[in-house]
């Protein structure tokens, strides 16, 4: 039906538009003729995949016919998640939604909308290009763990996942913003259609390394990066000077105790004076009685 009907009607320009949607996100595919107070009741508007590649039989995403939804012929995988927005039809926004993107949906998608009168007329046509993307997870730096094959070589992985498309992964030394070639580089894909990655990079260990391993999600201008600081050591190494610091530390918490204690002492012997000083008093009291 679908290719007879652009056959024998007149093909007029089609807008065209490219979307990015996350999966398990709503997108909504675009199709707005210019037109306001539209009767429902002459149009019908059509949804389909219109991809060239596509080999499967049914591609009905949603129909409409005289202002009512019509999923006779919709593909089973579109029933349930295709909404027009019907607050806007009659001022000629036939934009669809679909509800909880998944991989499988990344197609191009063809709206069809027809007057009805005395003939069948294509007033407008759109041509959606629906592509699916997912974050990466931060990713996560560990090393630098020393090759024992090697002397001075150490190595730093880094990994992430729960992304799609596949990623770039860039290894950078920062301390001159130089681009470092990974040991190896593994993408592992999930049944869910997303990507896990790990790599794994291999230098010769500097007093003042500064790596940074960056993960890049093109398709949404993403990119995610984890860093590994290693400072030079001032003279005097960094484990003298936090051992003076331990024992000024302890020196001074031991001199505050010799505080307290005589403190304490200073004020039992002033009790103890001012105690023996009433006794005698009272003693002179009775003898004088």
């Amino acid at each position: 039906f679908f290719l007879s009907l652009f056959f024998n009607l007149v093909v007029i320009a089609q807008e065209k538009k490219n979307i990015i949607s996350k999966l398990g996100d709503n997108a909504t595919l675009s199709c707005i003729y210019h037109k306001s107070n539209l009767p429902l009741k002459n149009l019908r508007v059509y949804w389909q995949i219109a991809d060239d590649s596509y080999q499967e039989k049914c591609s009905v995403v949603h129909v409409m016919i005289s202002g009512q939804d019509n999923n006779t012929n919709q593909c089973i995988r579109f029933r349930d998640r295709t909404h027009l927005f019907w607050d806007r039809l009659e001022n000629g926004d036939f934009s669809l939604l679909l509800l909880n993107v998944s991989q499988s949906d990344g197609h191009t998608y063809r709206c069809v909308v027809l007057q009805i009168t005395e003939v069948a007329k294509v007033i407008h046509q759109a041509v959606v290009v629906l592509s699916l993307a997912a974050s990466y997870s931060q990713p996560v730096l560990s090393g630098p763990i020393r090759n024992s094959d090697s002397t001075g070589e150490v190595t730093f992985n880094c990994r992430s996942g729960n992304g799609y498309p596949k990623p770039n992964v860039y290894w950078i030394n920062k301390v001159n913003n130089s681009r470092l070639n990974p040991s190896k580089t593994v993408i592992i894909p999930h049944d869910n259609g997303t990507f896990s990655v790990f790599s794994t990079l291999k230098v010769t260990a500097t007093s003042n390394m500064q790596i940074e391993c960056s993960i890049e999600n093109e398709m949404l201008q993403e990119n995610l990066s984890a860093n590994y600081t290693r400072q030079k050591k001032s003279s005097g190494s960094g484990t003298e000077n936090d051992e003076n610091l331990g024992k000024k530390g302890r020196g001074a918490q031991a001199a505050g105790i010799i505080g307290i204690v005589f403190v304490i002492g200073l004020l039992t012997g002033l009790i103890c004076w001012l105690w023996r000083r009433r006794s005698s008093n009272l003693v002179s009291y009775k003898g004088n009685e």
